[in-house]
């Protein structure tokens, strides 16, 4: 048998490797102010299989938020292609977008970014009211499970000022699986968080990957980063490592 072949042709179970869940293709990604340009990313190659669970490290300003927003769909590429899922975000319209990421990708932000006058339930159920998606009987269902999972089914009641820092970001995290997305991405989920509520909210996303989920997220810890499956390392715009 040719060895090339055997090399990089089809597995020995005889199946197709599947496509990625998130390729990036030579993706840039420039912001303009006025006459000002700021070069974000320089040519972006970057596969994700669906199931991994990676960790996006580097400098400040180097590109890593970047990234997470183009392929959330907050933003798009200058030039190059942001696949995911089989769909090409950048050829999407903004309301398309909307209403894709509500469907597919669960985001879990540093500052929690919870409505101060909804209960830890009803915070935890907006993505759904927003889409209504169901009888609000089932929403609430969905969002009492969803607590359960993250550990707060006892807080289902409490307003985010009656919650701590870790417990708030465990709604945060409950209203990110809403939808029962296939992605839950965090743009430095952890970096509000003391050194031991960090480390128990990275176990939760080893369980929600552990359970299937693709789990992708900024930080700047590396030694968090090291409990990810991979590490992928951004310096300048360009990926440097992993």
């Amino acid at each position: 048998m040719d060895e090339r072949a055997t090399a990089i042709g089809a597995p020995a179970e005889g199946r197709a490797r599947e496509a990625p869940l998130i390729t990036l293709d030579g993706v840039e990604k420039i912001y303009r102010t006025g006459r000002v340009e700021y070069r974000a990313l320089r040519g972006v190659d970057l596969e994700i299989e669906g199931g991994e669970m990676v960790a996006v490290v580097g400098p400040s300003g180097s590109g890593k938020s970047t990234i997470l927003n183009l392929i959330t769909g907050i933003d798009r590429p200058t030039e190059g292609s942001v696949t995911v899922d089989g769909r090409r975000l950048e050829e999407l319209s903004e309301e398309e977008l909307a209403v894709w990421r509500g469907r597919n990708v669960g985001i879990v932000f540093q500052f929690f970014q919870l409505l101060p006058t909804l209960s830890a339930l009803e915070n935890a159920v907006l993505p759904l009211d927003f889409a209504r998606r169901g009888a609000k009987r089932e929403r609430f269902e969905t969002g009492r499970r969803n607590l359960e999972l993250v550990g707060l089914g006892d807080k289902t009641d409490n307003l985010p000022s009656e919650l701590s820092g870790g417990e708030q970001q465990r709604v945060a995290i409950a209203r990110a699986l809403a939808a029962e997305p296939k992605l839950v991405v965090g743009d430095e989920p952890t970096g509000n968080l003391d050194t031991v509520t960090a480390a128990e909210m990275f176990e939760l996303f080893g369980r929600l990957n552990a359970e299937g989920k693709t789990v992708l997220f900024v930080t700047h810890d590396r030694e968090l980063a090291g409990r990810a499956h991979r590490v992928v390392e951004i310096r300048d715009g360009l990926v440097v490592g992993g």
